[in-house]
């Protein structure tokens, strides 16, 4: 029964990081579509997506980049 609890508390976690990460995303001026590949891309750094687009870098150009 652990392994169970702990299989659904890890979904829970990545769920709450993913969704976290997707309001970030959005806020930093990312249209939905890509801002929910790079939310779920964990591997993708959030601070250089950010980034990017904050010192004018296009969202696509910026997700290609990351992506």
């Amino acid at each position: 029964m652990a392994d169970t609890t702990e299989l659904i508390d890890r979904g829970s976690e990545r769920a709450k990081v993913e969704s976290w990460r997707l309001h970030v995303l959005i806020e930093a001026g990312y249209p939905l579509p890509l801002a929910e590949k790079l939310a779920a891309a964990l591997d993708a750094d959030l601070h250089e997506a950010v980034d990017l687009v904050g010192k004018g870098c296009d969202p696509r150009t910026a997700a290609e980049i990351l992506l």
